[in-house]
């Protein structure tokens, strides 16, 4: 399976403001909110991310709407100069995704598939990853559609208000 950037978040674990707005429990390496999306950065090794929580989530089961506890619902892309990760994609949806599923990105009309390991979704290949990137920057929303493990469906709306900003100070501070 592809690595991804599951490691970085047991040092720093993200939880939701009630702003909206993300703020980082363990670390004060925020360096920049663009709308929607906030820029974080590590050093040794260098690592910087984009991080946003969905504007809207609404979870089904047998049809029906249901509430449910979830952990953190966050989408992440990231870079990570020392092992060539440049514009990373992953999602996690704040519980573990059924065995054998995958998530459906749609951001306006393209469809992606992110595979799942526990509570973790990302694509397949560096560049699905780029494919996806593209599209978040000319979108304005991106719709997550997942199943947990325990069968309820979850469709989780993140805005795109910010993104490229966002992007291109990750970016940035990981190149620079």
């Amino acid at each position: 399976m592809r690595p991804h950037f599951k490691g970085i978040f047991a040092a720093g674990i993200f939880a939701l403001a009630a702003t909206g707005v993300i703020a980082q429990t363990e670390s004060t390496n925020r360096v920049a909110v663009e709308t929607a999306w906030a820029v974080f950065v590590e050093q040794e090794p260098t690592e910087c991310w984009g991080v946003s929580s969905p504007k809207q989530t609404v979870n089904t089961k047998d049809g029906r709407v249901v509430s449910v506890r979830r952990g953190d619902i966050l989408l992440f892309v990231s870079f990570r100069p020392g092992s060539g990760a440049d514009g990373e994609v992953s999602f996690t949806g704040g519980y573990p995704f059924a065995e054998g599923s995958t998530v459906k990105m749609d951001v306006g009309g393209s469809v992606f598939d992110l595979f799942v390991d526990g509570e973790w979704a990302w694509p397949a290949s560096d560049a699905d990853d780029a494919k996806i990137v593209a599209a978040l920057r000319r979108g304005s929303e991106a719709v997550l559609t997942a199943r947990s493990a325990r069968g309820t469906q979850t469709e989780d709306t993140f805005s795109l208000f910010g993104f490229t900003a966002a992007m291109e100070e990750a970016a940035k501070r990981c190149n620079s």
